[in-house]
């Protein structure tokens, strides 16, 4: 069965590697232009993300409007053979409109509106705003939608913030009258008789302020989901006049790592293909196995957004970043190999911010593929034509699918309403580092795993995790228990089941709408303090799992109604209480997990869980410490990268089979030697094997 998507665009069905271009930034430069064209051929990019910032040179006035140096910029890349991903500018607005239209500024929480500056400073809501951007949107359709160097839109860039103007506010109010109609339904919902904080009238209500109100949780919560709604609302505004003169040439926007300010999900159905920014903090103190598990978790998440359709690598640094607490380089040969896992957990490009370094501002100094020197003679360059020669030879590979039956629930609706719970642990509740050391789990075994929000199907998938599921919203308690009665295994863990989607709690005991599936109550939660710790040991079970592993931080005090018990607590005064329990359902499992563990517990966990269930690895070997495995497939081969995030010369036993390295053709077998921050790339057909 062929498991393989169609490329971004047919004009080119290979492997992207470019960069972000600002070519304004030199126009005064005589003959800078014509070698960067040199040097994007000599390191092999065939693309360009070209006008992100561009507002000022593209209408340096208002109504005043100069295309001419982006048709020659345009037309020479073209004719050079390098597509363009063409931008939108509204990134940032020009000083004039700003100087003219107040309005466009932004408005902080403290209700003081900014002065002109920085990046994403201007109002969603704003009326003159986004007739400004319609404006300049609609040019740049009726001049560039058929160009052909343009291969797809690059809206804006790395959407984020918040405006609290007197627009947004009516706005606001609008959006809680379309979801609540009666002021008794939103009181109800935000429990605002707490206090006495009862609304009784529209107008009273303001979003979340410093020097206002700020302890509603559900007045919180409905905030943030309204600054994602308006955000989309504003990218449907700017997508809207390139659509209409030409419907087939996709769009899209930059995602962040993890980035909580928007629900990124929200965007799935707008977007026609996911692309994200990606700056790890590699070769720092937590260890480059861990930082590689983070990022690999992020691709997952980003890919899953669309159901698995690969996405983009729209940033990333050749070298180091200059906004991070510490720039650090890269070492020799960690560019090829982050680069290399974007590519094997589903992104058919590598690109970067940006082409060639800034002399002034803000990021003069943050890696570049061409540094200050202007040559191709630097280490960086190097690395960078390296990986331009990678990517050559992974045509085969463009498209193809990530294949997984794993999923991991990691939820931003949910991680709002965690960090806002004032609940057992607010010094330290990490959702998000919970989620990760659940997913590290199967990373090391080579599982592929799809990271997801609650409200997806589940229903492919052998295996859902679901950490911290402290909310469950509407019907997602109900496709759990349905995914579990149909033979799936479901596992989730302390401080879930908490509240609906409002963050009011449920009533008649915890984990609310999960107790039938888990069968278990929750009836109190530890919070440790730094340094104590308890543990928990395994008695018989069908896992085969002993010994005692190191319980902090949280600890649930759970009863089981129905579940089995196969692990318990061995100090304090819930010496004795379950710690671990499984519950039969139907023809699955529900396990639920009542302590913090350290990472060992999830490792022997997961890998015995894996087994039982038969979830299908990316290679059936062994993994030595620091080698990820990840596959992508197009039904009929599989393309395995395998990558050392060690330091330390590693070797991969190879299952019986024939496999061919997708490098240099050469056939492999027995094992497989990867040196330090070393990869290998292998082929395999699909006939009987993964059956």
């Amino acid at each position: 069965m062929t498991k393989k998507y169609k490329p971004v665009s047919n004009k080119i069905p290979k492997m992207l590697h470019g960069a972000d271009y600002n070519p304004e930034q030199w126009a005064e430069y005589p003959g800078i232009f014509e070698e960067d064209l040199r040097l994007m051929k000599l390191a092999k990019c065939n693309v360009m993300s070209v006008g992100i910032f561009s507002w000022a040179k593209l209408e340096p006035e208002e109504g005043v409007f100069n295309f001419d140096w982006l048709d020659h910029v345009l037309g020479k890349l073209a004719e050079n053979d390098i597509y363009v991903f063409l931008a939108t500018p509204t990134g940032a607005r020009p000083a004039w409109m700003s100087e003219e239209y107040e309005e466009v500024l932004r408005v902080g929480p403290n209700r003081v509106r900014n002065l002109h500056g920085l990046r994403h400073n201007h109002c969603y809501t704003s009326p003159v705003y986004r007739e400004k951007v319609s404006i300049m949107n609609s040019k740049l359709a009726d001049r560039y939608s058929t160009h052909p160097a343009v291969i797809g839109w690059h809206i804006s860039n790395e959407y984020g913030g918040e405006c609290h103007c007197n627009y947004c506010q009516e706005a606001f109010r609008k959006w809680l009258k379309d979801k609540y109609e009666t002021l008794d339904n939103l009181n109800h919902s935000w429990w605002t008789t707490f206090w006495s904080h009862t609304y009784t009238s529209w107008p009273q209500i303001e979003s979340p302020a410093p020097h206002g109100e700020k302890m509603v949780h559900g007045l919180n919560l409905d905030w943030k989901r309204f600054v994602t709604d308006q955000t989309l609302d504003f990218y449907k505004h700017e997508v809207k006049p390139l659509k209409s003169v030409n419907p087939d040439l996709p769009a899209t926007t930059n995602f962040m790592e993890a980035f909580e300010g928007l629900n990124y999900a929200k965007f799935s159905e707008a977007l026609d293909f996911v692309c994200w920014d990606s700056y790890p903090t590699w070769h720092d103190n937590e260890g480059d196995v861990n930082q590689a598990a983070w990022v690999a978790m992020n691709h997952d998440m980003f890919r899953s957004i669309k159901g698995g359709q690969p996405f983009l690598l729209m940033e990333s640094t050749p070298s180091l970043t200059n906004w991070q607490p510490i720039s650090k380089l890269k070492r020799p040969g960690m560019h090829l190999l982050s680069s290399m896992q974007a590519v094997a957990h589903g992104s058919d490009s590598v690109q970067y911010f940006q082409w060639r370094k800034s002399r002034g501002s803000s990021e003069k100094f943050h890696g570049a593929v061409v540094d200050h020197v202007g040559n191709e003679h630097t280490r960086v360059f190097n690395d960078v034509a390296k990986v331009g020669e990678t990517l050559n030879q992974l045509d085969a590979v463009v498209g193809t699918s990530v294949d997984a039956e794993v999923a991991l629930i990691f939820d931003t609706e949910n991680r709002w309403a965690v960090k806002d719970a004032q609940g057992p642990r607010n010094q330290g509740v990490k959702y998000e580092k919970t989620v990760a050391v659940h997913y590290q789990a199967f990373w090391k075994q080579g599982v592929p795993v799809d990271v997801i929000d609650m409200d997806s199907d589940l229903s492919k998938y052998k295996l859902v995790a679901a950490p911290m599921l402290y909310m469950v919203r509407p019907g997602v308690g109900e496709r759990i228990e349905e995914f579990v009665k149909q033979g799936g295994t479901f596992v989730t863990t302390y401080w879930s089941g908490i509240v609906n989607e409002n963050d009011l709690t449920f009533l008649g005991g915890f984990p609310g709408p999960l107790r039938h599936t888990m069968g278990i109550w929750s009836e109190e939660i530890d919070g440790l303090y730094d340094g104590q710790t308890n543990s928990i040991k395994f008695g018989e079970n069908d896992l085969g799992i002993s010994g005692e592993y190191m319980a902090y931080e949280l600890c649930d005090l759970i009863h089981a109604e129905g579940a089995e018990v196969l692990a318990s607590y061995q100090d304090d005064f819930y010496a004795g209480r379950p710690a671990l329990t499984v519950n039969q359902l139907g023809q699955g499992k529900a396990y639920y997990v009542a302590s913090r563990n350290k990472q060992p517990f999830h490792d022997e966990f997961y890998s015995k869980l894996i087994k039982d269930i038969g979830v299908k690895k990316s290679l059936e070997s062994k993994l030595p410490v620091g080698i990820s495995a990840q596959t992508r497939t197009d039904g009929n081969h599989d393309y395995i990268f395998l990558m050392n995030f060690g330091e330390d010369k590693q070797a991969v036993k190879l299952p019986k089979g024939e496999f061919i390295s997708m490098i240099d053709g050469a056939s492999l077998s027995g094992k497989v030697e990867l040196s330090p921050f070393g990869f290998s790339i292998l082929k395999r057909e699909l006939n009987d094997v993964r059956i």
